[in-house]
């Protein structure tokens, strides 16, 4: 609430309850109705199982996870070209692209500008490269086989992104973390893109996830980002 700027009153009015009962939640532990649990977590804008992880039984959030599963992808050379298009194009609120390099979008004239108009429609795009002289990048090289030409191809992209970043309401940063797989986020859906070792992210599976009320995969992932945006440094014109 504090975060949101949401106060008891408003939080209350917006679910119809009382105040009192609110402050029961918090400062008594006490858990409300499922319904009050849902309509909560909806306008504080997270999911269920962060504000009450104890609620709601192991086996029915096993169950919601398993149905925030749209699809899998064997590898990600066998998704529909078109797949990165329709996902950025229905979000409203937030894109989200955590990678080393991703060079296929970064050349992707259409991507970036779509980017674009979602930026200047109000969406917010946070885009996480890998810092091309971190040891995270020089290692997945080496992993690959392919020596430091993924740290090339990141000095690459942060050259073919240029005019994006000049764009209100885009923001790139660079990491230096060891990643297990790639993410792809546009509002409540995902696309992991998993990292297999000596293999190249194209040759490696794809999971396409969309939130579940209940489920806790895709918030696994989304929390996975924010720990690598809050650890990663702005990159700037230098």
């Amino acid at each position: 609430m504090l975060e949101r700027g949401i106060t008891l009153a408003g939080l209350a009015e917006a679910l119809g309850v009382d105040e009192k009962t609110i402050e029961r939640w918090i400062t008594q532990n006490r858990t409300p109705y499922r319904r009050h649990r849902y309509a909560a977590a909806t306008h504080l804008g997270v999911e269920e199982t962060y504000l009450w992880p104890d609620a709601i039984p192991r086996q029915q959030v096993a169950a919601a996870s398993e149905s925030e599963i749209v699809n899998l992808y064997p590898h990600r050379w066998a998704m529909p070209r078109d797949i990165w298009g329709r996902l950025f194009s229905q979000a409203e609120e937030a894109i989200d692209i955590l990678v080393y390099v991703a060079l296929f979008l970064a050349e992707d004239t259409g991507i970036q500008r779509l980017l674009e108009e979602k930026a200047r429609a109000g969406a917010r795009i946070r885009v996480l490269l890998g810092e091309p002289d971190c040891a995270a990048v020089a290692r997945r090289g080496e992993e690959e086989g392919i020596g430091d030409a993924i740290a090339a191809k990141a000095r690459n992209a942060i050259a073919l992104y240029r005019p994006l970043r000049q764009i209100d309401g885009v923001e790139f940063r660079l990491h230096d973390t060891i990643l297990y797989n790639s993410i792809y986020r546009a509002d409540d859906e995902l696309l992991v893109n998993t990292h297999v070792y000596g293999s190249a992210a194209s040759n490696a599976p794809v999971f396409h996830l969309r939130s579940v009320a209940g489920g806790d995969m895709v918030a696994l992932y989304r929390e996975s980002f924010e720990r690598v945006w809050d650890g990663a440094k702005p990159l700037t014109e230098d």
